[in-house]
């Protein structure tokens, strides 16, 4: 299946910004940020098609993820 895989902030330092990626059915969140090399520590948000997910969650076809970092400051 196909996921567009979207890095906002440091994520795209020596990456990318949108990528489309193939993984197989049902891949969760997590072993995605496990395939990309993304530091957890500093993995701040995780949307799904726009909407608000996590680790555990399970991909489809078609997804779009977009994974943001720890924003700082104020």
């Amino acid at each position: 299946m196909q996921i567009t895989v979207k890095l906002v902030g440091a994520f795209q330092v020596g990456r990318f910004k949108e990528e489309t990626f193939c993984y197989p059915d049902g891949i969760a969140v997590q072993e995605v940020v496990n395939d990309l090399q993304l530091p957890r520590q500093i993995l701040g948000i995780v949307l799904i098609n726009g909407v608000h997910a996590g680790f555990d969650d399970s991909l489809a076809d078609g997804d779009r993820l977009t994974l943001l970092p720890i924003l700082d400051g104020g």
